[in-house]
């Protein structure tokens, strides 16, 4: 992430340095670590994972299917090569020691933009740093507490997945014990255990990762992992926990009063301060009153650059910036800080920030291993089908924003705009949690192409993210690269905007040349396994073999210039024409990037809109205006980052047409 708006002393990411970790270990040295008896029929080498759950459950007297859903909903059974969360949490269950994760970790400040993103007030730069971790909470150091009970080492633990699941098994079985309750065959028992595994400190949190893990096994789940092992849970249709356990778990009862969340997930009111300081200063928002004065349009996908505490230190200091919600990691515990109705600085563009919500992620960009976990992932698609249907924002990738996709709204905000979550966060698995999959919807004549790669075997090639040229962990990407042609030998595709006349590398914060999964795109051509997108004003090549493809067709409307036109200018904002505002604002220029539109080139459009702005640069509200033009613009899919155009210097058509 560049210029973190939660973190600015590691806008370009938490850096850490690659581990080394052992293979899986074999079975005939599992088995006996475990205490399950030996046996001469050895599990295949794709099984052994499923396997270490059998013999965890039988050693620790845990049910398997309570076993397989607490680790699907931590990890969705994957192994992540022995590299920690981004709480530090290992393995297929997800054990923390972030003592160790953050002892391997870095921090390394870059980026200018600013958060707030109106040139009518002066730019935001606060030099507020993460504070550091003290005292750890219980939910971080569950590793620590696994390898006492097994009698396992932390490496072991950290790095062996059979070692994993049986420090889980472990940890539930003494969460049983510490209720009272049996250790009980049946998984309908094991509601209060699960629901203090989940490290919650308050029911209501406790309570809605018990029910995710519940509906995992009542659904079941089956899928091969990121270390290709064949794991599967069947369902247990009309399974029905004891919930009157969470009353003997003696967690704290957090009120969910004020906050704008579904009752499916668990929601805590921590506002961000509204209040003057300084000569006339205030932050870290802006008063409004959406959805009646102004619609919101979008909700922008952030990631944190920091740990939940010190980022939540950060969101209750006025002189720092703001965002509407934050999600933990551990567990998908949500905190509110801005209502809906009121104007957060997260997203470097006023225009943007007017008409969002804006949700950061305990997460960091550049540490494709620190990955996010299943819970938070649920927990966040909820949050955002919930607004998304509060507010009628279609849930589609041209108004379910990645920062990265905010664009700048003047020349020179571009190149230090934000690139966060990044190419790591996996949209498919998301839109999926969303309920709205990407698919395909056309043939070839539609003319339209939705990104979609497969995101564990999509690994291209990224730098930076521990030092400038050294390449990234390979890993899986939600993100396709561009060529000039359709050879991977030719250049990149350029951003004039970015990098001037300089070539776009393959950097991981560098969106120059690459495209995001479920964004789409006008189809300019098509060479064997290539297929060629309009993109930035050029014609660029993606490859897209048949067999293993990395889009789907579509179909859609496209906008191309009006007839007689060589090109038409493009726009970081939709603002008002000149005389649309009235006495006391001040006027804000329409001011086109160093981008345009092309002849003959068709770009997909995402939504239409009159120019609007929220004029808001006092602490009280009674010179607060919205200003509407009559001017409407189109919103369009220009590049990795949505840009607007007049509607009056474009035709809109079927992307067929």
């Amino acid at each position: 992430m560049r210029g973190s708006a939660t973190d600015p002393t590691s806008a370009s990411g938490h850096r850490r340095a690659r581990r080394t970790v052992g293979a899986l270990a074999t079975a005939a040295l599992l088995l006996p670590l475990l205490g399950a008896a030996p046996s001469d029929a050895q599990p295949s080498a794709a099984n052994r994972l499923q396997s270490a759950f059998d013999s965890a459950s039988a050693k620790y007297h845990v049910p398997q299917s309570v076993l397989l859903g607490v680790s699907y909903l931590q990890s969705r059974w994957d192994t992540h090569a022995g590299a920690p969360s981004v709480s530090g949490g290992y393995g297929p269950m997800h054990l923390t020691d972030a003592r160790t994760a953050l002892a391997a970790s870095s921090h390394h400040s870059e980026g200018t933009e600013d958060a707030r993103g109106d040139s009518a007030r002066a730019a935001l730069h606060p030099d507020t740093k993460v504070p550091k971790n003290s005292q750890l909470p219980a939910r971080l150091k569950t590793l620590p507490k696994a390898a006492g009970l097994t009698g396992l080492s932390d490496e072991q633990l950290r790095t062996d997945p059979a070692a994993n699941v049986a420090g889980g098994a472990a940890l539930l079985a003494a969460a049983q014990k510490g209720l009272g309750e049996p250790l009980s065959a049946n998984p309908a028992d094991w509601y209060g255990a699960v629901a203090r595994f989940s490290g919650a400190d308050d029911t209501a949190t406790a309570a809605a990762y018990a029910n995710d893990v519940y509906d995992v096994i009542r659904t079941g789940e089956e899928r091969v992992t990121d270390a290709g092992q064949q794991v599967a849970l069947a369902a247990r249709p009309g399974l029905t926990p004891d919930t009157a356990q969470l009353k003997e778990t003696g967690l704290r009862t957090v009120s969910d009063a004020g906050t704008e969340c579904p009752k499916s997930v668990s929601c805590e009111w921590i506002p961000a301060p509204y209040a003057q300081f300084g000569d006339n200063d205030y932050g870290n928002h802006d008063l409004g009153d959406r959805p009646a004065s102004q619609s919101i349009k979008y909700i922008v996908i952030h990631d944190t650059e920091g740990a939940w505490d010190g980022v939540l230190n950060l969101i209750q200091d006025p002189t720092y910036v703001s965002w509407n919600y934050t999600l933990r990691s551990t567990d998908g515990l949500i905190a509110q800080h801005v209502k809906a109705k009121d104007v957060a600085w997260h997203a470097g563009n006023w225009y943007v920030n007017a008409k969002s919500i804006g949700l950061e992620h305990e997460g960091f960009l550049v540490s494709p291993d620190a990955w996010y976990t299943e819970a938070m992932y649920r927990s966040s698609a909820r949050l955002v089908r919930y607004l998304a249907a509060k507010y009628g924002i279609p849930l589609d990738r041209q108004h379910i924003l990645g920062h990265e996709n905010v664009p700048g709204p003047t020349t020179s905000t571009i190149p230090g705009m934000h690139t966060d979550p990044g190419p790591y966060w996996d949209w498919r698995h998301y839109f999926d949690l969303l309920g709205h999959p990407f698919k395909r919807t056309a043939g070839k004549s539609g003319g339209v192409v939705t990104i979609l790669p497969d995101y564990a075997s999509n690994q291209p090639e990224y730098t930076g993210c521990v030092t400038k040229d050294q390449p990234c962990a390979a890993h899986g990407s939600s993100e396709v690269r561009l060529y000039s042609d359709h050879d991977e030998s030719s250049p990149l595709i350029k951003d004039v905007g970015l990098h001037g006349t300089g070539a776009s590398t393959i950097d991981v914060n560098d969106v120059a040349s690459r495209v995001s999964t479920g964004q789409q795109y006008a189809v300019a051509g098509r060479h064997g396994g290539w297929t060629a997108i309009w993109y930035l004003g050029q014609k660029a090549w993606f490859k897209n073999p048949r067999k293993d493809p990395n889009a789907v067709n579509a179909s859609g409307f496209v906008v191309t210039p009006k007839p007689g036109v060589d090109s038409v200018p493009v726009y970081g904002r939709a603002y008002p024409e000149a005389s649309a505002y009235p006495a006391g604002v001040p006027v804000q220029s329409v001011s086109p990037l160093p981008y345009t539109l092309p002849k003959g080139q068709k770009y997909v459009v995402g939504d239409v809109m009159p120019g609007e702005y929220y004029y808001a640069v006092t602490f009280t509200t009674d010179s607060h205006k919205v200003v509407r033009g009559k001017d409407l613009y189109y919103e369009i899919q220009y590049g990795h980052r949505v840009e607007w155009v007049r509607a009056a210097d474009v035709t809109v058509m079927p992307s067929k047409g």
